[in-house]
């Protein structure tokens, strides 16, 4: 994937029904489908990681040139949809868990000013790099949806409101939403999929494909 030097498949990318306006670009988490490497975490058995996991703790160490690497991979999937015409800020970047986390780190270092990101069950990764990393980011203003399970066994759910707190410090607060789920593991459920699509309508309105 751009230059990756892991086994990296191409993107899937759904068809649009008509002349693509818009696009979300959605990063999955550890252990689903996507490129592989061997993970720390997981004895260094490989896996689809977008970056190695040293461990789940506050305090673990982090993989910051492969965090480094693979946020450059999304960037160059970022650039290549504006160059098909799709303007940035009509582009969202989102993912879960691990992906959520990429997804974070990505829209604050990236030059090109999105129209905002979903961030489901996830951490902000080089949270000691901020803000001198995002000291020029184009996205000071752009809307994140961030949502965490509050009974997460992986990714506590203070990590989340944590990042959430240190997102506030970043960018205009007023334009982060922090959703908490009741009983919610480290997944998904119909109520949070209601909030990510309201989220994605409101961010990205149908325009007339001229």
């Amino acid at each position: 994937m751009c230059g990756n030097n892991m086994s990296a498949p191409l993107p899937a990318i759904v068809p649009a029904a008509r002349k693509a306006t818009a696009a979300v670009i959605f990063l999955h988490g550890l252990g689903d489908t996507g490129p592989t490497m061997p993970v720390s975490l997981n004895m260094r058995m490989s896996m689809p990681s977008w970056f190695d996991i040293y461990g789940l703790s506050p305090d673990a160490d982090e993989d910051e040139a492969g965090i480094k690497r693979a946020s450059e991979n999304i960037k160059a999937l970022i650039d290549q949809e504006v160059k098909n015409g799709i303007p940035p800020h009509r582009i969202i970047l989102g993912g879960f868990s691990q992906g959520g986390a990429l997804s974070l780190y990505t829209a604050l270092t990236t030059q090109q000013k999105l129209g905002g990101v979903v961030a489901l069950s996830c951490w902000l990764p080089l949270r000691k790099s901020f803000p001198q990393a995002s000291a020029n980011s184009a996205n000071k203003d752009m809307h994140v949806l961030q949502c965490h399970g509050d009974a997460d066994p992986l990714v506590p759910f203070v990590f989340g409101s944590q990042t959430a707190e240190k997102m506030k410090s970043l960018i205009n607060p007023a334009n982060i939403t922090f959703k908490s789920y009741r009983g919610l593991p480290h997944s998904a459920c119909p109520e949070e999929m209601v909030d990510v699509k309201r989220f994605i309508e409101k961010q990205l309105p149908p325009i007339s494909d001229e």
